[in-house]
């Protein structure tokens, strides 16, 4: 197993969204994504965090990976949709030691691959743990308010996993 990150484009746009992109960086150094991916951050546009995304980019600590076109990758595409497919392929091809996915089925996928995975909240989780936060429930309200959706019970899950129920 590698050390490298890679990420699909949900965590990257909900942590941008919210000004929260750097624990990515903190937490992990750098940051992996694949050709679909970058075309889906909408780098140029109005969406929010759109600017903070590119200004990853242009740092160097979220990096674009192409990755090979493949009997694997084409099987995927027939599961998922291009980002999360070619997020899959790329972490299986560094041997990652993580994927960055939010996407339940893409989740799913993955761990049947051998893929180690998070999501935002994973993020979070880490983030508290090594005190890079002081506490996720601010920044899940923040989620929220940006229209990212977490399940009632989720939330409460993540919260007594961070100690602040």
């Amino acid at each position: 197993m590698s050390e490298a990150v890679v990420a699909d484009t949900g965590p990257l746009i909900a942590l941008a969204r919210i000004g929260r992109l750097d624990l990515l960086q903190r937490l992990y150094g750098r940051v992996a994504v694949p050709l679909a991916v970058e075309s889906e951050l909408a780098i140029g546009s109005d969406r929010p965090g759109a600017t903070v995304l590119e200004g990853a980019l242009d740092a160097g600590w979220i990096r674009v990976d192409g990755i090979p076109d493949g009997a694997a990758l084409q099987d995927l595409f027939k599961l998922l949709g291009q980002g999360e497919a070619e997020a899959i392929a790329l972490a299986e091809r560094r041997r990652a030691r993580l994927l960055l996915i939010d996407d339940a089925r893409g989740r799913r996928i993955a761990r049947s691959r051998g893929v180690p995975v998070a999501g935002v909240v994973g993020v979070l989780l880490a983030a508290k743990g090594r005190q890079e936060v002081e506490a996720v429930a601010p920044i899940l309200r923040a989620l929220s308010d940006a229209g990212y959706r977490l399940a009632p019970l989720l939330m409460e899950k993540v919260l007594a996993a961070a100690g602040e129920r």
